[in-house]
């Protein structure tokens, strides 16, 4: 099956200007964001992930699944590719919030987008992260509905934090760009500007569908990014964030028990998923890795 440019922008419900403008690199980001989920399940209905670009577009436009971050961010890429952009791989390593262990080199696939002289951090393959692409002209704060972002330099090395305090108030909870001493971030992933490439990754993703250190092996999961808030399913449980409409309210968790029977048609009905082979819900203690990156 050929890749079909505009089917992909269907499916993540664009229909803006295809010119390589910010606003569309903006637009097609937000929009991927709120439509393809951020999941694990093939791993856990008895399928394997390819690294293979025509098997990401059969997963994710034509069967309307989602993908962790070498699917998101591989077919992505070509998507912004194909409209013009001037993409760079990069490779991050995840801070594992369960073990808060960096995870090892090729943990995770990012870009940097360069447009007019100003590079753009895109990644539609995190689960909770931004929503929007971020600017790494700048390490002030950049605030978006879904949280508060910075991009911390150490040498080469460049760290994506966010901040959970501010998250819950971010229309009026930063007043600028200097509060970066009163806010407490929290480190996502890592990474540095090197160019990489598509095969570099292929090793890591064989990785995540086997290793007990790995999120992805030990949690059946899918979240989606809501436009105030985020859905998730992991295991036996569905979780909702509502982050508030106005500001000083708190962000709002709900968390409910689900049964075999149940799964299959919450992830029909909040993520739009209709899996061919019977799941099997899996939500184990990650092992923490015998190495420390």
């Amino acid at each position: 099956m050929e890749m079909d440019l505009q089917a992909y922008l269907k499916r993540i419900g664009y229909s803006g200007s295809v010119k390589p403008t910010l606003e569309t690199l903006q637009q097609v980001h937000r929009c991927h964001m709120l439509t393809v989920p951020f999941e694990s399940l093939t791993i856990h209905s008895g399928g394997k992930v390819e690294m293979e670009l025509q098997w990401l577009y059969e997963k994710v436009v034509v069967q309307r699944r989602g993908g962790f971050c070498y699917e998101n961010n591989g077919l992505f890429s070509w998507l912004l590719t194909q409209l013009g952009f001037q993409v760079t791989i990069l490779a991050a390593q995840v801070r594992n919030r369960f073990t808060g262990l960096f995870g090892p080199p090729f943990d995770h696939i990012i870009m940097m987008v360069t447009l007019e002289g100003q590079r753009w951090l895109c990644d539609v393959g995190f689960g909770a992260c931004y929503e929007l692409p971020l600017s790494l002209e700048t390490p002030s704060p950049q605030k978006q509905v879904h949280g508060v972002f910075r991009l911390k330099h150490q040498g080469d090395m460049i760290f994506l934090e966010s901040s959970a305090e501010a998250q819950g108030d971010v229309q009026g909870g930063v007043k600028d760009a200097t509060l970066g001493g009163e806010i407490n971030w929290t480190a996502l992933y890592k990474f540095t500007l090197q160019p990489r490439q598509w095969k570099d990754f292929i090793n890591m993703c064989e990785y995540h569908q086997t290793s007990p250190s790995s999120l992805f092996y030990c949690k059946s999961l899918c979240s989606l990014l809501l436009p105030h808030g985020r859905i998730t399913y992991m295991g036996y449980r569905l979780l909702v964030t509502t982050y508030p409409a106005e500001d000083g309210c708190p962000v709002v968790k709900t968390t409910q028990d689900l049964t075999d029977d149940e799964i299959p048609g919450v992830l029909k009905d909040q993520f739009g998923i209709e899996l061919s082979s019977p799941l099997t819900p899996k939500d184990e203690n990650i092992v923490p890795p015998s190495v420390k990156y």
